[in-house]
C-alpha cells in the first residue's frame, strides 16, 4: 500500500465478554448493546463504510450466533467471520485473522467506539499519515484531557513527528489509546502461539521505533462501562439535537 492510499480491509474486535459492562453482557454481547437506538458495532461499521472498505474480518466468541447474524446483515463490506474456539484476546484474534487480511496494512476497530461528527474523517487521517517505510503500526489517539468520560492515567507520549513512546509506572500521559489504528501484518511476525494483547505488538514496535500515533480531533467516547455506555448514548442523542457537550 502505498503513503495515504486507504486500506481496503479491517477488523472490528468482537470476540470479547465485555466483562466491565457486568450483567448487560450475560445475554447481549458488548458489540449489539445499543448506544443512540443503534447496536454499537453498526456505529465502527459506519466508519469503514464511509472510507471504502471491501473486506472486514470480524471476531466472534462471546454469544457469538447473535454477533454473527447481525454482522451478516450488512450489504458492505463484505465480512468474514472469524469464530473463536478460545478466546484469543486482541492480538491473538488479529493474529489468527491474518490469513483474510492480506499482505498490506490494515484498520483494525474496537467495537466499542462511539465517535461524534463526520464518518470516516479520523481513518483518513490515519490513512494520510500511514508511512510504511517508518511505521509498524499508526495508532489514533486522543488527549486525555479532552476524552469525554475519561479518567486515567493516559498510555502515551507523542514526539513532533508522531513517534509513541508507552508512559512509565506512577506517570501521567498525555494522550491515551482510542481503539482505532492501522497495522502492517509484518508487525505480527514472531508473535506468540494462543491468546495475546495487541499490546505486545505495540510494545514491541515501540521499541524499534515504528509505533506512531495521530491525534484524534473529534469527540470519543469509549463505551467499555455502564457508565459510558449511558455517557455514550446521551452524547450522541444530543448531538443530533444540535446541543454540544
Amino acid at each position: 500500500m502505498k503513503q495515504g492510499r486507504t486500506p481496503e480491509r479491517a477488523m472490528i474486535l468482537a470476540a470479547g465478554r465485555g466483562s466491565r459492562l457486568a450483567a448487560l453482557t450475560a445475554a447481549t454481547p458488548k458489540p449489539l448493546l445499543r448506544v443512540g437506538g443503534r447496536a454499537l458495532i453498526d456505529l465502527a461499521h459506519d466508519q469503514l463504510q464511509a472510507v471504502g472498505v471491501t473486506h472486514c474480518v470480524v471476531n466472534v466468541h462471546h454469544l457469538a450466533d447473535q454477533v454473527e447474524d447481525h454482522v451478516r446483515r450488512w450489504d458492505r463490506p463484505c465480512v468474514v467471520i472469524s469464530r473463536e474456539a478460545e478466546l484469543l484476546d486482541t492480538g491473538g484474534g488479529v493474529y489468527r485473522a491474518l490469513r483474510w487480511l492480506g499482505i498490506n496494512p490494515f484498520f483494525i476497530l474496537n467495537s466499542d467506539l462511539v465517535w461524534l461528527g463526520e464518518p470516516g474523517r479520523a481513518l483518513h487521517r490515519l490513512a494520510e499519515a500511514w508511512d510504511a517505510a517508518r511505521m509498524d503500526v499508526l495508532l489514533l489517539v486522543a488527549a486525555t484531557v479532552q476524552a469525554k468520560g475519561y479518567t486515567g492515567p493516559g498510555d502515551f507520549t507523542m514526539a513532533a513527528d508522531g513517534r509513541l513512546t508507552r508512559r512509565t509506572p506512577a506517570t501521567m500521559a498525555p494522550f491515551l489509546f482510542t481503539g482505532a489504528q492501522i497495522a502492517h501484518p509484518r508487525a505480527f511476525i514472531g508473535a506468540p502461539a494462543g491468546p495475546f494483547s495487541l499490546n505486545w505488538i505495540y510494545d514491541r514496535a515501540a521499541e524499534g521505533g515504528r509505533l506512531y500515533g495521530v491525534r484524534h480531533d473529534q469527540i470519543w467516547i469509549d463505551a467499555g462501562t455502564p457508565e459510558r455506555l449511558h455517557l455514550a448514548s446521551e452524547t450522541l442523542i444530543h448531538a443530533r439535537q444540535g446541543v454540544l457537550w
